[in-house]
């Protein structure tokens, strides 16, 4: 179930909402709950079992691991953790990298005139966002950041929490456990605060996102012998606008969506196409995603701390889990290398910061934009041959023009939408949309709500009702 479709706008957010409403304080966490697994089961089918078996595991480990209970050991709270740990890891591991390992073992195999058996497995939805919500929750209570919950229907809330199962925010367990087992009396601003923005998720997805989508896919999908300059350079600024819209439409609707159900989510997005170099560009992107390897991956192997080449070492390590989390492909690794490389270089040269000059930050943004346009060409791109195919057109300037599958596709609705869209390439770092709608009462907040509130929302809601919309992107991860 998308949060862009009739069925989730019309019928299950209103009677979510609803019964949350009217209903004792005492069951809204079993209402989210059931609500929750209801959602993901219409999407995940059987593998929803997965689903539960994970969270049983991880909510009978959770009293194990508390510092001093019972008197256990650390050694032994230790053992326990490794062994959850792993547990996740290897759910994860299974379902969503064995297809890709078996399939290199085989082409190897058939070099050598063999064969491998090759494992495929249907990929559970949202399976590496609630794999690293698990194991946020045992390394929080294993460091005493926070006692276990003894609820399981407070444990299942936090979980299956349906605005973040499936695509984030990755909500770490320290930054929602004060919230799960005594939240403040549900007020209606909470709905006023959260479903503008709400609506301007839905407003990012359906009118900019899903307009892009069908401009971006014919120039990615163009034949290598058909490929040129600028069907490349369009491709992949469109994709990269596309990206943007659609993920971080989904965190505003996320966020919004726990607001009105009395939850505070963390931001995800913080302008990121306004980063001056690519350092600044991963505390702006996918910020859940970052201080989750930050907290759980790049602080415990000694951070920065130990000097510059364990350093490097570390970031190195950081981002090809960055690029494999991301999906089983030598395109993902290849993406996550080349944002670790860069920032490796920044920090080598001492570049992580913004020059003062104002000529000289205009000329490093624009460089960083382009940068990271080049690695959202292997993020997208079907296979490795692909992606340099396309990265060599955009550095080899012609004059062919696009091919008539592409000229198609730039419609002039499309092309209004693209232009408008880029001019998020120029807008300041700040103030930050989202966070602006939600909570600020200036005028121009107010301005942009009444607007997003009305027009905004009334023609994307015009829109899923045609059935234009279409799956987020992030939803295969």
């Amino acid at each position: 179930m998308s949060f862009a479709s009739p069925l989730f706008l019309w019928y299950f957010m209103p009677a979510v909402l609803l019964a949350v409403l009217v209903l004792p304080r005492a069951w809204r966490n079993g209402i989210i709950a059931i609500a929750s697994l209801i959602f993901y089961a219409t999407g995940a089918g059987a593998t929803t079992l997965l689903l539960l078996a994970c969270m049983v595991v991880n909510f009978l480990a959770g009293p194990l691991l508390e510092p001093d209970e019972f008197g256990r050991p650390r050694p032994h709270r230790r053992a326990v953790l490794i062994a959850v740990v792993c547990f996740d890891a290897a759910v994860l591991a299974v379902w969503k990298y064995a297809g890709f390992a078996t399939e290199q073992i085989d082409a190897i195999a058939e070099l050598l005139g063999g064969h491998f058996p090759v494992v495929e497995l249907v990929l559970p939805i949202g399976i590496s966002f609630y794999t690293f919500h698990h194991i946020s929750y045992v390394v929080d209570i294993y460091r005493g950041e926070r006692k276990a919950l003894r609820n399981p229907v407070s444990f299942a809330t936090y979980i299956s929490m349906f605005p973040q199962l499936v695509a984030g925010p990755i909500v770490r367990f320290k930054e929602i456990a004060d919230q799960l087992p005594q939240r403040r009396l549900h007020r209606l601003d909470d709905i006023a605060a959260g479903f503008p923005r709400f609506a301007l998720g839905l407003c990012k997805k359906a009118i900019v996102a899903d307009s892009l989508a069908p401009l971006a896919t014919a120039c990615f999908r163009t034949p290598a012998d058909e490929m040129t300059f600028a069907i490349a350079w369009l491709g992949a600024i469109t994709y990269t606008l596309q990206l943007f819209f659609d993920f971080s439409g989904y965190s505003d609707m996320a966020i919004g969506l726990g607001r009105m159900l009395g939850f505070r989510l963390p931001e995800n997005f913080a302008r990121p196409y306004a980063s001056v170099t690519v350092t600044e560009f991963w505390r702006r992107w996918h910020m859940s995603l970052s201080r989750w390897f930050r907290d759980y991956v790049y602080i415990p192997l000694g951070g920065n701390r130990a000097g510059a080449r364990k350093t490097y070492r570390n970031l190195c390590i950081v981002f090809v889990l960055t690029g494999f989390w991301h999906g089983a492909a030598w395109t993902f690794l290849l993406w996550g290398i080349w944002h670790g490389a860069l920032l490796i270089i920044e920090r080598s040269f001492g570049l992580t910061t913004a020059p003062a000059n104002p000529v000289a930050r205009a000329w490093r943004r624009a460089l960083t934009i382009v940068l990271v346009i080049f690695g959202w060409v292997l993020f997208n791109s079907a296979d490795l041959g692909s992606a340099l195919t396309m990265i060599g057109h955009m550095l080899l300037p012609d004059f062919s023009g696009v091919t008539d599958v592409v000229d198609e596709a730039l419609t002039n609705q499309r092309l209004v939408i693209l232009l408008a869209a880029a001019s998020i390439f120029f807008l300041p770092a700040h103030p930050v949309t989202g966070p602006l709608l939600e909570s600020s009462r200036s005028t121009p907040a107010s301005v942009l709500r009444v607007g997003v509130m009305t027009c905004g929302l009334l023609y994307a809601a015009i829109l899923v009702a045609t059935g234009t919309f279409s799956p987020f992107l992030y939803y295969q991860f």
